[in-house]
């Protein structure tokens, strides 16, 4: 196998070393300084008694004892890419000890609540949510059987409230910064909350927007850190994958067994190209996340802005006390709201370097209007709970030059009609 057990692994190097030295041992792979692709369905045992050892592992039948890794079996269940990858990412998530990597996000979300989750059991979750996941929770979650309760994100007491109100409770899930306006929930507080509940349901935390780089849940309690890893963990909008975190090692093995069960495994190609993007996740997150800061700052003060939603620029104390003690870097995601419906459209159509798709955390900038796209499922009493209005525009900004896209930002919001403008902005969003 391409790698080493994780005990012969490096423990002391810092997370930029790791990255590129941990898990992969050349000798094992031809010499190839890199990892290759090992695109094999089926492994060969060496024995009867080794095949014997390795269903009863990958079924858990038998626990591993201390340094054994589970002999590949089938694809299905796990393969040299994988491994190789999940040992790699672990140095990126602070407070990680095991990884598991899915062919989506949404695969990588539903896996964790339903290897997890019960019928009868209850979800209680933030709001706004990403809309596949809201989609997952009323479409397939509730009709399944599970109870779900949202709470505003950013509204400590009222997510106390609901998760000590909660029977049979299995999972808390939270989206810290709300996706897409920006609203942080203190992780910290809601894992201390959830772990004092008598049915110790776990915390599963979405972190895409300003994880690894900028956001540990792990380190402020949460069982899980959550990845579409489409966006910044590749970062150039051409695959499609996603990724589990956790400190707790078996954990995550209960995990890897549901999703060799439900076969969404990552492939051993996509598995390569994003292992060789981890090295550049922190040197693209921290350029994009200067751009955006330097934009939404100077964005905040245009008379046809009148609200705009940005970790630097929260004006509400609670916020400012969430990001000051949770997040590193504000990240590289910014929403404008222009009023109206009309508006955005036409400031969408204006943009000329940034365009207009619905994904984000690619090194070109995106921009979209959620409440016909991304959160276009969601009910209009949904809608308003969130915080999502006819004239937001959601902007994930690259890595281009700041200044360029500044431009391009201000010619389309001249462009404008007069009579579709905004009203003159009177404060900038928290």
């Amino acid at each position: 196998m391409p790698h080493k057990d994780g005990k012969d692994a490096p423990h002391a190097l810092r997370p930029p070393t790791e990255v590129l030295t941990r898990g992969f041992d050349p000798t094992l792979s031809v010499g190839s300084a890199r990892p290759a692709v090992f695109r094999s369905s089926t492994y060969v045992f060496p024995s009867p008694e080794a095949a014997e050892r390795a269903f009863d592992v990958a079924s858990g039948r038998a626990a591993p004892r201390e340094g054994e890794r589970q002999d590949l079996i089938y694809s299905r269940f796990n393969h040299p890419n994988a491994e190789i990858l999940e040992d790699q990412i672990v140095p990126l998530e602070h407070g990680s000890r095991a990884a598991a990597v899915f062919n989506s996000g949404m695969a990588a979300i539903m896996t964790a609540i339903m290897t997890f989750g019960r019928p009868g059991g209850n979800i209680v979750y933030t709001v706004p949510l990403y809309g596949g996941t809201v989609h997952m929770i009323h479409e397939f979650l509730q009709p399944w059987g599970m109870s779900a309760a949202g709470v505003p994100a950013g509204n400590g007491g009222a997510l106390d409230r609901a998760i000590r109100a909660a029977k049979n409770l299995c999972i808390v899930f939270i989206e810290t910064p709300a996706n897409p306006t920006l609203t942080m929930t203190d992780i910290r507080r809601a894992a201390a909350t959830a772990h004092e509940h008598p049915d110790r349901p776990l915390v599963m935390v979405d972190n895409t927007f300003l994880g690894p780089a900028f956001q540990h849940p792990l380190l402020l309690g949460a069982d899980f850190a959550l990845y579409s890893a489409t966006k910044y963990l590749s970062g150039f909008s051409d695959m499609i994958a996603g990724v589990a975190l956790s400190a707790d090692p078996e954990l995550m093995r209960t995990l890897r067994r549901r999703r060799g069960m439900f076969g969404n495994i990552l492939q051993p190609d996509e598995c390569w190209m994003l292992d060789g993007r981890l090295p550049t996740v922190s040197l693209r997150m921290n350029r994009q996340s200067k751009n955006a800061q330097r934009i939404a700052e100077r964005l905040a003060q245009h008379p046809r802005v009148p609200r705009l939603h940005y970790p630097s620029l929260f004006d509400d104390a609670e916020q400012i006390r969430i990001r000051q003690a949770q997040c590193d870097f504000p990240g590289a995601l910014f929403s404008l709201d222009l009023g109206t419906r009309e508006a955005a459209f036409e400031f969408l159509r204006n943009v000329r370097i940034a365009r207009n798709a619905v994904s984000l955390g690619g090194v070109e900038t995106l921009l979209c209007h959620p409440k016909t796209t991304t959160h276009s499922g969601l009910s209009a009493g949904e809608l308003g709970e969130s915080g999502i209005t006819d004239g937001l525009v959601r902007v994930s900004v690259g890595i281009e030059d700041w200044r360029d896209l500044l431009a391009d930002f201000e010619r389309a919001l001249e462009a404008i009609p007069e009579a579709l403008a905004p009203a003159r902005k009177t404060r900038v969003a928290g």
